[in-house]
């Protein structure tokens, strides 16, 4: 017998609903949740799916600062993304600089923390310069200060420790124990999943605030109705990055050094971020001549596709600093042929307006 929707909800699925079409989605979403606690050592009851990177980062900083009047302070960097960034000045954090390789100093961290911190957030790898920054480092140093502030005060809670992850899945271990955090974003259009949909991770025993207000779906932190199919998506696509992550890392850092060493062989061009200890597909540098806009049209025009934006920033004798670079991010498809193209066209955009500018 044909199935007669007369719920509108039947035919859009949705997993709140009791009939046969939202059980099944229902399942699916959970079979998700599963999937993902699974992927990153955690229990699924501690899995909250929202839209993407930006929602659960203003979940975790909004949703910690809203518990408590007494305990507000947050604890982040210069280098952070912007929707950990702009929620933080928001709320007044305390907002550490890192010096230009792009590394974020656990002493820094260590000389903020005080018995009003409730919240420290990192990225674990900058979305920018693919700095790859000491979270168990950092998860320690929290740790002891957290252990110190329970035996003076009664509050062994906080500081909570949240990081951006949604650059890290690809290459980076995510098992949330071993890192020692208590949140955790997750992206999925950052690992090839669909856009639209990510996750944080939130420990079991905290509560946080919700953004949204509603149907109290997500155990009432992110109501309303889940996009199951990016859900689905999104999982398959974390578990693909764990299949993969050894080989993957090991081709892209190849390449990736391949990159370098072949941009810093041409006059005046300049790696930012450490060295080494970044992702095995980022390569962000400072270009001569031309302004990093106008480096990306010229290679956008020669078939390259490559971003420019706000590489790191620094504090010397309080004067901020931002170091404008063009980013290049290699892709599983990426090949050496491409990279050798890359080279060879900057150099060639060079040589023109170098000649252009004698003439």
């Amino acid at each position: 017998m044909k199935r007669i929707y007369a719920d509108t909800a039947a035919g859009m699925s949705n997993p709140s609903s009791i009939h046969e079409e939202g059980m099944r989605a229902k399942k699916a979403l959970e079979d998700a949740r599963a999937k993902v606690a699974e992927l990153i050592g955690a229990h699924p009851n501690e899995i909250i799916f929202t839209s993407g990177g930006t929602e659960g980062n203003n979940l975790a900083i909004f949703g910690c600062a809203t518990l408590s009047v007494a305990h507000k302070e947050i604890i982040t960097t210069s280098i952070e993304h912007a929707s950990v960034l702009e929620p933080a000045k928001k709320l007044g954090a305390a907002i550490i600089s890192v010096g230009e390789s792009g590394i974020v100093d656990s002493e820094e961290i260590k000389k903020n923390l005080n018995s009003e911190t409730k919240l420290v957030s990192i990225i674990y790898a900058n979305n920018e310069i693919g700095t790859i920054q000491p979270i168990r480092e950092i998860a320690r140093v929290i740790r002891n200060f957290r252990k110190t502030r329970n035996s003076e005060l009664g509050t062994g809670n906080f500081p909570l420790f949240h990081i951006d992850a949604c650059q890290a899945p690809r290459f980076l271990d995510l098992n949330v124990a071993r890192l020692g955090v208590d949140l955790m974003t997750l992206n999925g259009s950052k690992i090839y999943g669909p856009k639209g949909s990510g996750c944080l991770y939130v420990r079991r025993g905290i509560k946080l605030t919700p953004l949204f207000w509603g149907g109290g779906q997500e155990r009432g932190l992110r109501s309303g109705t889940e996009n199951v199919p990016a859900i689905i998506g999104f999982a398959e696509a974390l578990a693909l990055c764990a299949k993969l992550r050894e080989k993957e890392s090991a081709q892209l850092t190849k390449l990736r050094d391949e990159l370098v060493a072949g941009l810093l062989k041409i006059e005046g061009v300049k790696l930012n971020g450490h060295a080494t200890q970044r992702l095995p597909n980022n390569v962000n540098v400072n270009l001569p001549i031309l302004e990093p806009e106008q480096w990306v049209l010229e290679l956008d025009a020669k078939g390259i596709a490559c971003s420019a934006g706000s590489a790191c920033s620094s504090n010397k004798q309080n004067d901020d600093y931002d170091i404008i670079g063009v980013r290049f991010s290699l892709g599983r498809e990426t090949t050496k042929a491409e990279i050798n193209y890359i080279i060879k066209t900057v150099f060639l955009i060079l040589k023109k307006y170098v000649r252009n500018s004698l003439s």
